[in-house]
């Protein structure tokens, strides 16, 4: 039987309620700690316990105002203004996130429980991810995948018992060996080394059956090779690569889910690209690069923005894999205009159903070799 909450504990636990009811992200996790900390400290007066808050619930530094003044109407007994009407304006332009995270929240029309459908709302929320089952699978997949990744000339030679190229410094110390007498031309080739990874993870309520498992995958791949980006993306892009370089996966995928403030809201694929390819540091990490993008393509409204973003995508990257769980069927054939129009330019639309079959698609791209 739980014991009941102390009266004396109850004024705090209602005050995270009443920040997310006004759109201020509070974890569970951050209540908790707000007790912990008003336990230590002993607060003598309202601005220790102000303090522990800030510490604790770590409101993000646009809603630092908003804060303040539900903390002194909770524990003040201040009075809420009224918002005018320039104190939220959303942005129309899709936000970057850069493993910072966001706790602005931007709700849409709906939120969409079910996650069957996709919807251009943005509905920004917090998540924890839930453990997976398939920890074997990819294990074998990390280990498996250094070998197997697509790879490319590289600008370095090394030694080599046939290659295009005579090792004159080699061939002449062995000369020099053989009292001047050259017996063999020795030979380089120019190594060669992994192409790098672009990792790029719909969050939205239509692929919420996959999400979690999808940065998992992902918590791997850092893991398993050297260059290696990860973005997620819904109604905005957030860079999680920092957070998945965590070595334990748990710890890892929790400061991730912290980052990315659009779990399970609308699709703005498009408009997502579009911000992804106009940062200049990040559109360099698509050069030469293998790209994944793990979404269903349920674009919403018009998609010349999502076509015009992967035929840029497509001139810097190596090859692009789309992989979705509509095409678990072997039989699919895309039906929404956005994945038609963009299929030319894919090297494959292929099944993204299950972390197996991602893992053996990627595995099955090894063996690709170009200047």
């Amino acid at each position: 039987m739980i014991a009941p909450l102390p009266p004396a504990a109850r004024l705090f636990v209602a005050f995270p309620a009443l920040l997310r009811e006004h759109g201020i992200a509070a974890a569970p996790e951050q209540t908790t700690s707000f007790l912990m900390a008003i336990e230590l400290l002993g607060p003598r007066s309202v601005e220790h316990i102000r303090k522990a808050a800030l510490a604790t619930l770590a409101p993000h530094p646009e809603q630092r105002a908003l804060f303040d003044v539900l903390f002194d109407l909770h524990f003040l007994g201040g009075a809420l203004a009224e918002p005018g009407d320039d104190d939220f304006a959303p942005d129309e332009d899709i936000s970057i996130q850069e493993d910072t995270g966001s706790r602005e929240v931007l709700i849409g029309e709906e939120v969409n429980e079910t996650g069957q459908a996709a919807t251009g709302a943005e509905a920004l929320s917090i998540r924890q991810l839930k453990p997976l089952d398939d920890s074997e699978t990819l294990r074998r997949f990390g280990r498996a995948l250094p070998a197997a990744l697509p790879r490319r000339r590289g600008y370095r030679h090394r030694a080599a018992r046939h290659g295009p190229m005579v090792d004159l410094a080699r061939s002449l110390k062995d000369a020099i060996r053989h009292d001047g007498e050259v017996m063999s031309l020795k030979r380089l080739k120019r190594e060669t080394r992994p192409r790098p990874i672009l990792l790029l993870i719909d969050v939205s309520g239509s692929m919420k059956q996959r999400s979690d498992a999808n940065l998992a995958l992902a918590h791997t791949i850092v893991h398993a090779t050297r260059q290696v980006e990860v973005f997620t993306f819904g109604t905005r892009l957030t860079r999680v690569t920092r957070a998945l370089r965590r070595k334990r996966r748990e710890q890892a995928l929790m400061e991730a889910s912290g980052l990315v403030a659009d779990w399970d809201g609308g699709t703005r694929i498009g408009d997502a690209l579009q911000a992804f390819l106009a940062v200049p540091r990040f559109a360099a990490y698509a050069r030469g690069a293998v790209v994944v993008v793990l979404s269903d393509g349920l674009e919403r409204g018009d998609p010349s923005a999502l076509v015009t973003a992967v035929g840029r995508l497509a001139q810097r990257a190596h090859r692009i894999d789309w992989l979705t769980p509509l095409a678990a069927d072997p039989g699919y054939r895309p039906e929404t205009e956005a994945l038609r129009l963009i299929a030319p330019r894919l090297a494959s639309l292929s099944d993204g159903g299950s972390t197996a079959r991602i893992c053996r698609h990627i595995l099955s791209l090894g063996g690709s070799l170009a200047a």
